[in-house]
């Protein structure tokens, strides 16, 4: 392969050319998959709770800290490979972007194992930290156990498609997502409808179609004509770049999954108001990851693009990328959240028609809704700083904000003051607002003097 392969249509050199075009082009396929990746669960969430049982419905809704803990300690793991693969495409390394690709490709093979032995382990464990109903946790513990046998697929998906977003090919991971969760809807219907599975039959449907979506993306990769091309005889790990990976991931890794970890003790709040409150909370969780996803897309558009720009040694075009990133990310989000406000009734309802969870669900939308706003700045900052290589400083702010201090609040506020469900929900806007003031001042005072990396 040549050191100056040719660049394929679907590559994005983002070192020249306007900021906000190139940030909106990546985005928007990003968000669209987003979407699409929400859909599992969601589909899931619609088909149990309209099909089979309220007990299913809050089975598959509170599997969602668990799940988020492992998945999302191995996003933060496949965003440090993003990064390092973006940083040497933009200083025109090729050689050092294929090396990258193979290692981190190999590290999601002994990741996916220890996965699937460690969900399939601890899931009983951390279902009763949750404080899972008893009448709820035969439910949850089938679904994870279903889930976590067929993780590979998931993890294999997300680092590929975080290998091809580093080189500004968003779109075909988001062609890929629309296949999957289109083969995930069929087969949630005809496992659920058809074979009367249950709970069982909506996580076989979400693994199968997590497969397909794997194969899709590592059928590119081994055919994709540029550096990131896999070569199967090429897996190896190559240690330098192993450590220069951990070194950006890992902390991106741990506070994701501490967060994600944390979310068990605030569901366990929450779940201590009962079922309908519990389903309420359930059925806002889906709406709430639908209204993160702007945001989120946007700030992965920033992780790519300050990588690029500062490998190519172009500090000041990579801090304008950031500022724009979140004018676009604020923007998004003030136009989303008005009719979720608007309509936060029907789309509890969406889920679960009871009027009791209809009116916990609605309850918790209208209030959080317009506090997203906050989390624009963190989420888009970090993003940035993590294209930096710079991981460190956004986990000890938002593991302090997320984690110590949303425990903090929570006790204090159960304990000492009201222990009613708008004070325990409001745990979450207080964590956004400490973490978006830290990561401001922080990136302000410190990240934005730096002009270029040392590769």
């Amino acid at each position: 392969m040549s050191q100056t392969t040719r660049r394929t249509r679907y590559d994005v050199d983002m070192t020249s050319g306007s900021i906000t075009r190139h940030l909106i082009l990546f985005a928007l396929p990003l968000l669209a998959g987003n979407v699409f990746q929400q859909l599992y669960n969601m589909v899931d969430t619609w088909v149990v709770g309209n099909y089979v049982s309220n007990e299913a419905f809050s089975a598959v809704g509170s599997v969602g800290p668990i799940v988020n803990m492992l998945i999302g300690f191995f996003m933060g793991l496949s965003s440090g490979a993003g990064v390092v693969i973006s940083q040497y495409y933009g200083a025109r390394r090729y050689d050092k972007v294929s090396q990258t690709v193979h290692t981190a490709m190999v590290v999601t093979l002994l990741v996916g194992i220890a996965f699937t032995g460690l969900g399939l382990g601890l899931a009983p464990f951390l279902l009763r930290l949750m404080n899972t109903p008893p009448e709820v946790m035969p439910e949850s513990t089938a679904y994870l156990s279903i889930y976590f046998s067929g993780i590979m697929g998931l993890l294999i998906y997300n680092m590929g498609a975080a290998i091809l977003r580093a080189v500004g090919d968003s779109r075909r991971p988001f062609y890929f997502l629309i296949v999957s969760a289109g083969l995930n809807t069929v087969l949630d219907l005809f496992f659920v409808l058809r074979l009367h599975l249950g709970v069982r039959g909506v996580a076989l449907a979400t693994i199968a179609a997590q497969g397909v979506s794997a194969i899709l993306v590592l059928i590119v990769l081994l055919r994709y004509d540029s550096c990131i091309r896999l070569i199967p005889k090429n897996l190896a790990v190559h240690w330098d770049l192993l450590k220069r990976i951990l070194k950006v991931g890992l902390p991106a890794a741990l506070q994701m999954a501490v967060t994600a970890f944390s979310n068990i003790f605030v569901t366990g709040y929450i779940y201590h108001f009962g079922a309908d409150c519990m389903s309420g909370w359930t059925a806002y969780t889906k709406i709430d990851q639908i209204m993160f996803l702007p945001m989120q897309s946007l700030a992965l558009s920033a992780t790519t693009f300050v990588g690029q720009n500062l490998g190519h040694g172009d500090g000041d075009r990579a801090h304008r990328g950031t500022r724009t990133a979140l004018a676009l990310a604020l923007g998004m989000t003030a136009i989303l959240m008005v009719p979720v406000m608007a309509f936060a009734p029907q789309l509890t309802a969406f889920f679960n028609a009871k009027p009791e969870v209809v009116s916990y669900g609605t309850l918790m939308l209208r209030y959080i809704s317009p506090l997203y706003l906050l989390c624009c700045i963190n989420q888009v900052y970090s993003g940035a700083l993590r294209g930096a290589g710079d991981s460190r400083a956004p986990m000890v702010m938002m593991l302090s904000s997320f984690v110590v201090f949303r425990q903090i609040y929570l006790y204090v506020m159960s304990h000492y003051i009201s222990n009613t469900v708008l004070p325990i929900i409001m745990s979450y806007p207080a964590g956004w607002l400490l973490c978006s003031m830290m990561t401001l001042v922080y990136y302000h005072r410190v990240a934005s003097r730096r002009k270029t990396l040392d590769l």
